[in-house]
């Protein structure tokens, strides 16, 4: 008889990832671009932005997308550039592009597939998802590989 064992992975609330101040001015940033969102959701798109940022830099390789409300935190925090890059390089060890393509252009798969592939990275990694803000999963698609840090854009 053979028994495996699983490990079990600590699940972590993602937004630790930030210091208060940073989700903070991220969140306002949300809740004025987005004015149908309000401050409590805002928080939380920016600990799931958080999160998605942080495994899909740590798994180049994958194509992770984030739903269109998780994109909207991760375009918040781009614009926030030292936050940014700061995050960046303290979680992942190096900055985490974000590659458009051209318009018109768009995954071939499924957006059910790169959702449950982003989830299950982002579970794997040891990240809380929160799926109410998952939904839309796959809804963003005008960057290349689903809003990843692309392995084809040559910037490693």
């Amino acid at each position: 008889m053979t028994v495996t064992l699983e490990r079990a992975v600590a699940t972590i609330d993602p937004i630790t990832l930030l210091g208060p101040e940073v989700t903070d001015r991220l969140a306002h940033r949300i809740t004025v671009d987005h004015p149908d969102v309000d401050k409590a959701t805002a928080r939380r798109i920016v600990g799931q932005a958080a999160g998605f940022i942080a495994t899909s830099g740590q798994q180049p390789a994958q194509s992770l997308a984030p739903s269109k409300l998780v994109d909207y935190g991760w375009h918040a925090f781009i614009l926030h550039t030292v936050d940014y890059a700061a995050f960046c390089q303290r979680i992942v060890g190096r900055f985490v592009h974000h590659v458009p393509t051209d318009e018109g252009k768009h995954p071939s798969e499924s957006p059910q597939a790169a959702r449950t592939r982003t989830l299950n990275a982002m579970r794997a990694a040891g990240y809380a998802v929160d799926d109410e803000l998952w939904g839309a999963a796959g809804e963003c698609s005008q960057c290349h590989a689903g809003c990843t840090d692309s392995p084809n854009s040559g910037k490693k």
